[in-house]
């Protein structure tokens, strides 16, 4: 069950070891391009998971309440206020450059928070299913070595979150799967969903848009309610 999650967690951890190695010597230029081609490969995964689906009501609602609730809830503006204050705390305490504090709370939030985490745990749990969790481990690979490199050794401990936010999002799925198996299309609808969040977050990571993608996180567990009636 949790294979992907372990796979992903030692892809952070080979990543920040190689970024800490280069160091400073990847320039600019090479980052924005590297970065713009995980948004693409993103985007790519985010259209596969599209086919699932059969009704395409549910996707529909499941967005458009799922965007209501995470406003109201302010689930983005909260995560933001969290992060706001805790790069302002080290910053206090470290003028001098990032600590390893700063690189933990940073990659931490970019490897956990994110359509991709949720429902490739999700999958982990509810179907063995890793290859969502997979492909992110490649992506996350790449971004913690472009991270490590300027961030350090803090990168490479963030692993530590990404298992447990991961597995325990797998473990709790797996505990309710016999309950969602019930109805066999939950599990594809809320994939579809989700994937429709992962084309969101690709547009944000090519600077398309500036989307509050944790504002839709809602969304993806919607289905399970809306299949019932739908």
């Amino acid at each position: 069950m949790l294979v992907g999650t372990l796979v992903n967690t030692a892809a952070v951890v080979c990543g920040a070891l190689i970024g800490m190695l280069l160091g400073n010597i990847l320039p600019d230029h090479l980052r924005d391009t590297l970065m713009k081609g995980l948004g693409l490969c993103t985007l790519y995964i985010g259209i596969t998971g599209l086919s699932g689906g059969e009704n395409s009501l549910i996707t529909i609602i499941s967005i458009a309440v799922g965007a209501v609730i995470g406003e109201l809830c302010d689930l983005d503006g909260r995560l933001n206020r969290f992060a706001g204050m805790m790069e302002q705390h080290l910053r206090k305490k470290n003028s001098g450059g990032p600590s390893l504090a700063e690189g933990f709370v940073t990659a931490s939030l970019l490897f956990c928070v994110g359509a991709m985490a949720v429902v490739g745990a999700l999958n982990d749990g509810l179907s063995g299913n890793h290859e969502m969790l997979f492909a992110k481990s490649v992506l996350d690979f790449i971004s913690a070595t472009v991270f490590a490199s300027t961030l350090g050794i803090g990168v490479m401990l963030s692993a530590a979150a990404v298992f447990v936010y991961q597995g325990g999002i797998a473990c709790l799925a797996s505990l309710v799967a016999p309950a969602l198996q019930q109805n066999a299309a939950v599990i594809p609808e809320m994939t579809v969903v989700g994937s429709v969040l992962i084309m969101g977050l690709s547009l944000n990571v090519m600077g398309v848009t500036k989307l509050k993608m944790m504002n839709y996180v809602p969304a993806i567990f919607l289905p399970v309610l809306l299949c019932r009636f739908l």
